[in-house]
């Protein structure tokens, strides 16, 4: 289905075209006045200055030519010569009847040529606990990847573990500490190596946090580390084997931390995957002339001529041979590339990582690992702050691990939510299920709490504020769906869903619930194009608040008239449909009561 704005503004063009004027004056905007009119054209402004005359005179034309279309309640041309439309109530009915018939599209189309886009959105550490830090890159990929895979392209997420250099070799050399009679150890042993992991991940956990600890007070202790870094990517067989071990273990907690995210990965790759690739996409550019030695170190210039500010250039190799994230990133491009032949790959990280991938795309682009037609793309995300606008801490002013975050905001929503059942008496909720109800509402609060920012600014991370079921909130879009519910609940306990048309709406605060979901394809095109879920918060937040302000106005359940309620009912069910559609593609869910 085409979009109703491209609609309005296809007869809006016509009409400039059919009075003589240039069809690019024919744009149609959102109306920035609702109280006067629904849509806008502010063409005749522009167009005066080429015609020659007064805009009014060219906003009078057009109004007269759109005076007996049927898409339009009223035009009006108001001096200077702004154009002011107001959409027919049976034709917006039309519209809305025919998106409730596209179960599943709701008259977003699919991608005509569906393209591969790998989404970088991990980023998470080896033998590491989740912890705030990497709540912001999961989410906000995971939702780039819905998005894009509701539009219809095929979108494969990456976790990208950091599973590679010097804290492996900490790890190392901090459990020979503690185990030295471990096989690993042995250069002699020629044996299979054993199936389980000679620790778990409570100890794993821990030995990292010591190691490093260690390495900054303990020359020695470093020193053995960077040689047991070298001798794991040189191939030592024991070393490898406890690599498979450490990612084994990690993965697994991990997997289980991301699922309480609902976020999921198509791809475990880490930066261990990408080193098979290393050499020959060095020697590469070392032939081809790209890479050359610069104080020691291997280096590809990426400035270009336009640049306004210095760009260094990307090093490849350090002055000890050693390999660094740029190699690791260019040399998974080189992987991607290879393997699945992506149309674009999108990185999700922290802004202050920018100019990193400015130097890796150019390199990248330079160096032939790419073609120009591959897009390339960072999205850097700003900062989780607390409520004192510093970056979050716990109390004692560590970093929190995500899983007792996650705890917290929990136990606060299964406090609301008990309270909540007490004050309304409903006391038929039992205990397994107000904690799955406040387990889904929890992550609905975090989500909605970050992705409804732009993602590039910080936020204040602020639980009472995001568990409330007031305001532009994850619980009360919750709310608002779980009200839909109950009173389609209600509804089908006496009948069965109609399957007829939705009318012209009868009130304004129905026509403007009717306008709002009209705009659902328009929204999902432009959300996908600029990879900003936070389009799609701030729509469902409007849906909400339309929706409500009819619930509130109407008497839907005792409405009389059978036709009309009919019709006020499939209004809910589209109501419903779009607003659990557009959470999923968020990445979370409504319970069926709260």
């Amino acid at each position: 289905m085409k979009t109703l704005i491209d609609l309005i503004t296809e007869q809006v063009t016509n009409a400039f075209t059919s009075q003589g004027y240039d069809a690019k004056y024919g744009k149609v905007t959102l109306s920035n006045r609702p109280d006067l009119c629904e849509y806008q054209c502010n063409g005749a402004m522009a167009a005066a200055k080429e015609y020659k005359c007064a805009p009014f005179m060219i906003s009078d034309k057009i109004a007269q030519a759109l005076a007996e279309n049927e898409l339009f309640e009223s035009v009006e041309s108001v001096k200077p010569g702004f154009i002011n439309m107001k959409v027919s109530p049976a034709y917006l009915a039309k519209y809305v009847s025919d998106m409730k018939a596209d179960e599943g599209r709701f008259g977003c189309d699919k991608a005509a040529h569906p393209k591969t886009i790998i989404v970088d959105y991990g980023g998470a550490n080896v033998a590491k606990p989740l912890h705030v830090g990497h709540l912001r890159s999961a989410v906000i990929g995971e939702s780039i990847k819905r998005i894009g895979k509701f539009m219809g392209h095929h979108m494969i997420g990456d976790v990208h573990l950091g599973d590679w250099g010097l804290q492996m070799g900490l790890i190392i050399v901090e459990l020979k500490e503690r185990k030295p009679d471990l096989v690993y150890y042995d250069e002699s042993y020629t044996g299979e190596y054993p199936k389980e992991a000679p620790f778990t991940i409570s100890e794993l956990e821990d030995i990292y946090p010591t190691a490093s600890k260690k390495s900054k007070e303990d020359e020695a202790f470093r020193e053995a580390a960077m040689e047991a870094t070298s001798q794991l990517q040189a191939g030592r067989r024991g070393y490898r084997a406890l690599l498979a071990h450490i990612l084994d273990v990690s993965v697994t907690d991990l997997k289980k931390n991301y699922d309480n995210l609902n976020v999921s990965f198509e791809l475990w790759k880490g930066e261990s995957d990408a080193q098979p690739y290393i050499p020959d996409m060095v020697q590469m550019m070392k032939d081809k002339g790209f890479a050359y030695m610069s104080e020691g170190a291997l280096v590809v210039d990426v400035k270009e001529d336009t640049d306004t500010k210095e760009i260094p250039p990307c090093i490849i190799l350090k002055s000890d041979g050693a390999s660094l994230y740029s190699t690791t990133d260019l040399a998974t491009i080189v992987m991607r590339m290879q393997d699945y032949n992506p149309d674009a790959i999108i990185y999700l990280t922290d802004q202050r990582q920018s100019m990193h991938f400015v130097q890796v795309f150019r390199c990248a682009r330079k160096t032939g690992l790419v073609g120009p037609d591959v897009e390339l793309t960072h999205i850097g995300f700003g900062t989780m702050n607390g409520k004192d606008g510093k970056p979050f801490k716990t109390r004692d002013g560590g970093v929190m691990r995500l899983e007792y975050l996650l705890d917290e905001i929990n136990e606060e929503m299964l406090k609301k939510i008990t309270e909540n059942q007490k004050e309304k008496e409903n006391l038929d909720i039992s205990e397994e299920e107000a904690k799955q109800t406040a387990k889904t509402v929890a992550l609905a609060a975090v989500k909605y709490g970050d992705l409804s920012n732009q993602a590039s600014k910080d936020y204040c991370f602020d639980i009472e504020r995001f568990t409330s079921f007031e305001g532009n909130t994850g619980p009360y879009i919750l709310y608002t769906i779980v009200r839909i519910k109950s009173i389609l609940k209600k509804y089908t306990a006496k009948n069965s869903l109609p399957d007829a048309p939705i009318l012209g709406a009868h009130s304004a605060s129905e026509k403007n619930l009717m306008l709002v979901l009209s705009r659902f394809n328009a929204m999902m095109e432009n959300a996908y194009e600029e990879k900003a879920p936070h389009k799609i918060c701030a729509y469902i937040y409007e849906l909400a608040n339309a929706f409500n302000g009819f619930y509130h106005e109407t008497k839907i359940l005792s409405e009389e008239d059978f036709k009309v309620q009919a019709s006020y009912i499939g209004l809910l069910v589209l109501t419903k449909n779009i607003l659990e559609t557009c959470i999923d593609v968020l990445g979370f869910s409504a319970p069926d009561r709260m």
